[in-house]
């Protein structure tokens, strides 16, 4: 049985594929309307969601199957204390493939093992987002072309920040991929992803402050929150939480093309100001997320 726990669970030509099949989606909806009928997908959110869990749930409706699931761990009987384990034994009873995000790393993998249905990671606290940068890789596939020959700045909270990490183990697996890691010295991205990854696959990269020093060499800008919910002490938040505010006077030097992309939610990193910037691409990853995801399901539980 396959599950996606970590992005790396699959190969680029299973990216491609996917990707591939998602433009199809896209391109011809009808065709993939009733691929799922009888099908049921359980959400189980053991963490806040709005994009993700709704993106999921939109996906298998238009696929023709049905949901069911939880939106929070205060309404499973995780609150009456019932172990990951035996919830994911017990939904797995009711549904065919299980969507799950919680907050502790390596929850969805602990699932995983312990599961009849297969298990797509929505989210495991600071670690691991994949279909979230699987939406990222169709934005970028859209937007840009092609999936190599970038340079990717990626801006705010990298220590914390799972979808920061996903996708830098995504896009190392391309040709010439350069990353700009621009952040806080507190928010800096974690030395296991630099020394497993980046240099391990001989990626450059720079580490940097400043937003503005690089942004005429972006080809893509990924901004992201600074995660409160991570945060043990709330004085540290508050005096990180405004660092980077992306507005139009930031970008006067940026490439014509440059594609603004965020996994959202926006607090006050990105000024609503550029929303209406035709490089803005934040709220068309909402939308490239559903189509992915609608390709995930249907590999995941091996519908031609």
């Amino acid at each position: 049985m396959k599950h996606l726990i970590d992005i790396k669970d699959l190969s680029v030509q299973e990216i491609e594929e996917l990707i591939k099949v998602a433009k199809d989606i896209m391109q011809n909806p009808e065709k993939y309307s009733e691929k799922c009928k009888h099908k049921k997908l359980a959400t189980l959110f053991f963490e806040p969601s709005t994009r993700t869990r709704l993106s999921f749930e939109s996906a298998m409706i238009e696929l023709g199957g049905n949901v069911i699931g939880f939106s929070s761990a205060s309404s499973s009987s995780t609150a009456k204390g019932e172990s990951v384990s035996d919830t994911i034994r017990t939904v797995g009873c009711y549904s065919d493939i299980i969507a799950m995000r919680h907050p502790k790393e390596g929850a969805p993998l602990v699932a995983s093992i312990k599961s009849t249905v297969p298990i797509i990671n929505a989210g495991d606290g600071g670690h691991n987002h994949p279909t979230q940068t699987l939406t990222d890789l169709l934005t970028i596939s859209c937007e840009k072309k092609r999936l190599d020959n970038l340079t990717i700045g990626l801006c705010g909270d990298l220590k914390f920040g799972r979808t920061v990490h996903s996708l830098i183990t995504a896009m190392s697996r391309y040709k010439n991929i350069k990353f700009i890691l621009i952040s806080p010295e507190e928010l800096k991205i974690p030395e296991y992803i630099k020394e497993e990854i980046l240099e391990k696959n001989n990626i450059e990269y720079v580490e940097t402050n400043d937003l503005e020093k690089y942004m005429n060499e972006l080809d893509i800008l990924y901004m992201t929150r600074v995660q409160k919910e991570r945060f043990f002490n709330e004085e540290d938040y508050l005096r990180l939480k405004d660092y980077y505010i992306l507005n139009k006077n930031k970008l006067e030097t940026a490439k014509e093309d440059l594609c603004i992309m965020h996994p959202l939610p926006r607090v006050n990193e990105i000024a609503t100001e550029v929303d209406d910037d035709p490089r803005a691409c934040y709220f068309k990853q909402v939308r490239y997320g559903k189509y992915i995801r609608m390709a995930l399901i249907l590999k995941l539980l091996e519908i031609k």
